[in-house]
C-alpha cells in the first residue's frame, strides 16, 4: 500500500478559533472530524511567530537560529535540507499547492551555478517542493509582488478582466455606486468581497490540490496544501461575510495592568499602528466578522477535500495534518498581528491523522504534550520509512504519541523572534545584532529571553491569560535562573554539523582509522604502531563472534 501525506497549513489561524479547540460560536465540523480521527495536539508551538521563519522551520525541521531565515524575505540559504530533500530519495513526490513565503537565496544559487528555472534550481527556490501551484497572496500592484498567472487566468475565464483580480476582486468590496473598497483597509472587513465564494482563494487552491491528487494517483506523495487565509486582507465573500456577528465574538483578552509598566519590547509593540487599530472596538468587530467567516470557508473546503480523498479511496493510506504557521492577536494583550509569544500568537492548532493500525488506540485523543512545528518533518520521514536524521532534523517524530507509546517527546518548547527588521528596534535604540527574543515554555512557566533587557516570565498555571509579567519580581528570581540555565543548554546544542551524524562519529574508531590511513600522530616507534593494529584486529575478531 502506497503511503501519502496531505500537509494542510492555514496562515494566521489561532489555535482557539476552531470548535474542536473550544470556540463556543465558530462551528468547524470538518476540521473537528479530523480531530476525531486522529490526535489533536493542544500545546503546539511555532519556532517563530511570523510567517517566513516559522515556515522555514516547518520545512527544514530546524530551529530558526539553525536555518538562519530569521524574518520574512531573509532567504533560506542554499544547502539547507528541506522536506523534499528528505522525502524525494524515498520515491515520494513532494509538491506545493499554495503559500510558502519562501525567498530564494539568489546569490547563493548564482555562486553555485544553479539556474532558477533548472530542475535543481526550481526545487531550491521553492523550499524543496515541486511547485504544483505557488500562490502566496500578498499581491498588490508592483514589481516586488509577482502575481499568480494561473489565478489571473482563472478569474479572466470567470469574466473578471481586472489586471489584478486578487486585489480588486478577491480582496475588495464594492459600494452601491460601483466604487472599489479595498480589503487592505480594515473598515471594509465586514463587507462581502466582490468575488463569489468559488472564485476566491481558498476554494480555488483547494480545487488545484484536488487536481494534484488526481494526477498523482496512488503515490507515494506529500502534498503541502498551504492556504493564504485567514491572513489579512481581512475580507471574505458572501455568504461568509456576515455569518458571525458581534454576538459571536469573544471579548479581547487584555487587562489595563498590562499597559501600566510593560516590558520595554512588549510596550514598543503595543505602540505599533496595527496594535492601536485593534484596540478600537469598531475595527476589531469588523475584522472578527471577516476572520471567523474566512475560517468557516476553510472548514467547508476541508469537507470538500476530504470527500475527494474518500472518493479516490485514499483516506486510509494518507496521513493528514492540519495546522497553522502562527496565530493572530486580534486585539488580545493590546496587540495586533503576531510576533510576540503570548498563546494568541505562538500557539497553533495541530491535528495529525495517522492512518496506520498502530494509531487506532489514540483516535480522538486530545494530547497536552508539548510539541513544536519542527516535529512534523521527522514524523513524515518516519511515516515513509526513512532513516532518522537527528543531526539535521532537530524535531522529534510524533509517532510515540500517535501510537500510544509515550505521553511526551520533549520537556520544553522553544520559539525565536528577530525584530531587527521592525521599527520597534529603532525606537528602542537596539542594534540589529541584539534585536533577538527567545521563548521557552515548559508547560507551566513561559520565559522570554530579551537580549539587552530583563527577561519576561509568565506562570500559566496561576495566570493562564498571561497578564502578569513576573520577570522583574525578585520572588521569582530562582525560576528565572532555572529557565535561563535551560536556555543556555539549548543554545549550546550542536546545530550546524549536518554532514555527519553523532552515530557515525561514535561508530568510528578514530585511533585505528588514523593508523590504517598512515596518519601517525604520537607514535614513538613502529613497534607501538604494530601493537595498536594488532589490538584493533583482535577487537574486530571479538565483535564478530
Amino acid at each position: 500500500m502506497a503511503r501519502n501525506v496531505l500537509f494542510i497549513m492555514c496562515d494566521q489561524l489561532r489555535w482557539d478559533y476552531l470548535s474542536c479547540t473550544g470556540h463556543p460560536h465558530l462551528a468547524t465540523p470538518h476540521i473537528d472530524a479530523l480531530a476525531a480521527r486522529g490526535v489533536l495536539f493542544d500545546r503546539a508551538y511555532v519556532q517563530s511567530p511570523i510567517c517566513g521563519p516559522s515556515r522555514m522551520s516547518f520545512y527544514t525541521g530546524r530551529y530558526v537560529s539553525s536555518h538562519g531565515s530569521t524574518w520574512n524575505n531573509i532567504p533560506l540559504k542554499v544547502g539547507e535540507m528541506t522536506l523534499g530533500d528528505h522525502l524525494r530519495p524515498l520515491g515520494v513526490r513532494t509538491a506545493l499547492c499554495g503559500k510558502t513565503h519562501m525567498t530564494a537565496d539568489v546569490e547563493g544559487m548564482r555562486r553555485l551555478g544553479l539556474a532558477p528555472d533548472g530542475e535543481i534550481g526550481a526545487l531550491v527556490s521553492e523550499c524543496g517542493f515541486e511547485p504544483w501551484e505557488r500562490e502566496d497572496g500578498l499581491h498588490p500592484d508592483g514589481p516586488r509582488y509577482p502575481r499568480n498567472a494561473a489565478y489571473d487566468a482563472f478569474m479572466k475565464e470567470r469574466g473578471w478582466p481586472d489586471p489584478n483580480p486578487w486585489d480588486s476582486v478577491a480582496n475588495s468590496a464594492e459600494d452601491g455606486d460601483g466604487n472599489l473598497l479595498s480589503g487592505w483597509f480594515m473598515d471594509h472587513a465586514d463587507k462581502p468581497a466582490r468575488a463569489a465564494d468559488e472564485e476566491s482563494e481558498t476554494p480555488w487552491i483547494t480545487g488545484r490540490a484536488m487536481e494534484f491528487i488526481d494526477e498523482a494517483g496512488d503515490g507515494p506523495w506529500c502534498l503541502h496544501l498551504s492556504y493564504i487565509k485567514p491572513h489579512w486582507p481581512y475580507i471574505v465573500p458572501a455568504p461568509f461575510h456576515d455569518m458571525y456577528g458581534p454576538e459571536t465574538h469573544l471579548l479581547p483578552v487584555r487587562d489595563e495592568a498590562e499597559r501600566a509598566d510593560p516590558h520595554p519590547v512588549y510596550g514598543a509593540f503595543m505602540e505599533e499602528r496595527v496594535s492601536r487599530a485593534f484596540c478600537d472596538d469598531g475595527t476589531r468587530t469588523r475584522v472578527l466578522t471577516a476572520y471567523m467567516g474566512l475560517i468557516k470557508q476553510i472548514d467547508d473546503q476541508i469537507g470538500r477535500l476530504m470527500a475527494h480523498l474518500d472518493a479516490r479511496g485514499l483516506a486510509d493510506e494518507t496521513m493528514i495534518v492540519f495546522t497553522s504557521d502562527h496565530g493572530d492577536y486580534l486585539g488580545d494583550h493590546w496587540m495586533g498581528e503576531k510576533e510576540l509569544f503570548h498563546d494568541a500568537s505562538a500557539r497553533i492548532p495541530l491535528i495529525v491523522v495517522d492512518p496506520t493500525e498502530a494509531a487506532d488506540a489514540t483516535r480522538g485523543l486530545r494530547s497536552d504534550a508539548l510539541v513544536e512545528a519542527i516535529d512534523l518533518a521527522p514524523t513524515f520521514l518516519r511515516f515513509f520509512g526513512g532513516e532518522p536524521a537527528p543531526h539535521i532534523l532537530e524535531g522529534h517524530a510524533l509517532q510515540p504519541i500517535l501510537h500510544g507509546a509515550a505521553d511526551a517527546v520533549r520537556a520544553v518548547a522553544v520559539s525565536e523572534y528577530d525584530y531587527s527588521m521592525r521599527d520597534v528596534r529603532r525606537r528602542l535604540g537596539v542594534d540589529v545584532a541584539d534585536a533577538k527574543l527567545t521563548m521557552l515554555f515548559d508547560g507551566r512557566w513561559k520565559y522570554v529571553f530579551a537580549e539587552g533587557f530583563r527577561p519576561m516570565l509568565f506562570d500559566l498555571e496561576t495566570d493562564p491569560r498571561e497578564f502578569a509579567d513576573l520577570g522583574a519580581d525578585p520572588a521569582h528570581a530562582d525560576e528565572v535562573a532555572r529557565l535561563e540555565r535551560i536556555f543556555f543548554d539549548w543554545a549550546r546544542r550542536t546545530a550546524q554539523r549536518t554532514t555527519r551524524s553523532d552515530a557515525w562519529i561514535a561508530a568510528r574508531d578514530t585511533r585505528l582509522g588514523e593508523a590504517k590511513a598512515g596518519i601517525l600522530i604520537g607514535y614513538r616507534n613502529e613497534a607501538e604502531l604494530r601493537e595498536v593494529l594488532a589490538d584493533g584486529a583482535r577487537d574486530g575478531a571479538g565483535e564478530g563472534t
